[in-house]
């Protein structure tokens, strides 16, 4: 993924390392260069605010901190449909309206 502007690290990367982020397992200068890249780039903050939210989901779901892959990829793939039906819906209002 890239948003197509230029950062000091590039989306990709801050997308693969999102759960160390989370999980403040980076180092304090990493942990700082993922932030500022979040701070400016609404789409991996909208792609990390849905990684935060299916790992506190397993967490008080199951009690660990890791889902296995395939229930991760089955929630993350629920959550964009709706997300893209809510854009749907809001599209449709400011047609019609």
């Amino acid at each position: 993924m890239s948003c197509g502007h230029p950062h000091e690290i590039d989306c990709a990367s801050v997308l693969d390392r999102v759960y160390e982020y989370i999980d403040q397992e980076m180092a304090e200068d990493d942990c700082a260069t993922v932030q500022r890249h979040l701070d400016e780039c609404a789409p991996c903050l909208a792609e990390f605010g849905l990684e935060q939210a299916v790992k506190a989901l397993v967490h008080r779901s199951c009690g660990c901190d890791t889902a296995p892959e395939q229930l991760r990829v089955k929630v993350l793939s629920k959550i964009r449909q709706v997300q893209q039906g809510l854009a749907s819906d809001a599209a449709e209002a400011v047609q019609s309206g």
